[in-house]
């Protein structure tokens, strides 16, 4: 195997092409992280942080030979693309769900400051009314009291009467009951004032002013604690743009240098980083998309964050079986993919009537990015995993060979292929010693774009 085996070998092995966080989803690790929070964050911190080095060393051989200066280049677009944007990515997501958390406990604070608030005004309208001595709990008390005692009308006492077999035992009946009631009723009482519900209404009217001052210092903290999250929040999206900035400016170096590269080692690693980096730009663009679309849809409201790619190597790739005549929902248009120079003798215009997959799954992506390569493809090849069976049909080759714009239809479960409708994608490049690169999309959600190095060709099917 030469270096870009051991390359490819070394990512799968240490990187698992692992779904990185936030609004990308490439093969990424993490760097260490000093201050970890349990023992457990220490040690994943450190393995990620091994598992960089090791990422680092194998590019950096597969390198040998290229210019220094041109090195560190390619070395910095990787970190940048792979550790440092995921990172910040994560601190970004971390710093979103916080601040709305500490907004949502501030309005909370305020709303029990507000309640309250109303209770002082009830209880002072009371005390208006009845005056500040007037005893609720106690009155309560009495009444259950009274009730007892004096609740034995005509229908209980003929009860207990035509059921007595003598005055006597009528008489024993009756004090029975009435003693019976007179315990229950202390009973009462005594709970009262145990559970401390017995105070006068002033003593009331204090104990809700003393509430009120703490609900107000907690609702002062809470809002001054929502508007220190917010900024913060502002402060990493900040480093997260300033780190793409620089990601797209190292990419836009790189790209007009790779005719010094000579061998294919090196070419292969430049062009493996060029379109991770690419695909990161494309999932920023979409990001961007989205919260334009919701600022508009709701002015004046935070905008919702895409959702953060899972941790199963499965998620998210799930694309349903198409009806003749789908209706697609409005979405926001497709970021350009990673351009690549076209390919012939692919594709077909047989049963091409334009995209009819679901917008954002990986279907829709195969066969946006084949058009962008001038490659038709049919509009109802129904689930990723089914392209294999059903593009004969359409007169479409279908072999175990990989070549630049074919697809690739994973079968159902097949590396992390969802288990019931599979998973399809596009060879964007393919390598002198049996590895190849793809681009897919909604591996971790929809829209996200994604990129992996694959070997043991094989075992996957290509449409052509």
């Amino acid at each position: 195997m030469n270096h870009m085996g051991v390359f490819a070998s070394n990512i799968l092995k240490y990187v698992s092409c692992a779904v990185s966080v936030g609004m990308m989803a490439v093969c990424a690790v993490l760097p260490f992280e000093a201050h970890a929070d349990t023992y457990s964050d220490l040690v994943a911190a450190q393995n990620s942080h091994a598992s960089s080095v090791q990422r680092e060393q194998a590019l950096r051989e597969q390198l040998k030979g290229v210019q220094s200066d041109l090195l560190e280049q390619v070395v910095e677009l990787d970190k940048l693309t792979n550790t440092q944007i995921p990172v910040a990515q994560e601190k970004a997501d971390v710093a979103n769900d916080a601040a709305a958390q500490a907004q949502s406990e501030a309005d909370a604070a305020a709303d029990r400051l507000d309640a309250a608030r109303k209770d002082e005004q009830d209880l002072k309208e009371k005390i208006a009314q009845t005056g500040a001595d007037y005893d609720d709990s106690h009155a309560a008390v009495a009444s259950m009291a009274r009730e007892s005692l004096h609740g034995s009308n005509a229908a209980d006492a003929m009860a207990v009467a035509t059921g007595a077999k003598s005055t006597k035992e009528f008489v024993s009946a009756m004090q029975t009951r009435d003693a019976l009631a007179r315990t229950e009723a202390n009973a009462a009482a005594a709970d009262a004032n145990d559970l401390n519900v017995s105070m006068n209404r002033g003593e009331r009217l204090k104990a809700i002013e003393q509430r009120i001052a703490k609900l107000k210092s907690d609702a002062d903290t809470k809002a001054a604690a929502a508007l220190s999250a917010a900024s913060e929040a502002q402060d990493v999206r900040d480093s997260l743009d300033a780190l793409r900035v620089q990601g797209e400016n190292r990419r836009a170096e790189l790209e007009g240098k790779q005719d010094q590269l000579q061998s294919d080692a090196a070419k292969q690693a430049v062009q493996t980083v060029l379109l991770q980096s690419k695909i990161d730009d494309a999932n920023r663009q979409y990001a961007q998309q989205q919260a334009d679309a919701a600022g508009s849809a709701n002015p004046g409201q935070s905008v919702p964050q895409p959702a953060k790619p899972g941790n199963s190597a499965s998620s998210g790739n799930m694309t349903p079986h198409q009806p003749s005549n789908p209706v697609q929902p409005s979405q926001p248009s497709q970021p350009s993919p990673p351009s690549v120079p076209s390919t012939t003798g692919q594709g077909t215009h047989n049963g091409d009537y334009g995209n009819m997959y679901p917008a954002g799954q990986c279907t829709w992506y195969a066969y946006n990015r084949r058009a962008e390569m001038g490659i038709g493809t049919p509009s109802y090849l129904h689930n990723g995993g089914e392209w294999y069976l059903t593009a004969p049909a359409y007169g479409l080759r279908v072999d175990h060979n990989p070549q630049v714009g074919a697809a690739i239809s994973f079968l159902p479960g097949q590396d992390g292929a969802d288990g019931s409708y599979g998973h399809v994608a596009v060879v964007e490049a393919v390598y002198g010693d049996g590895t190849f690169l793809i681009s897919e999309m909604n591996w971790g959600g929809p829209f996200l774009m994604h990129s992996r190095v694959l070997v043991n060709r094989s075992q996957y099917w290509f449409v052509h």
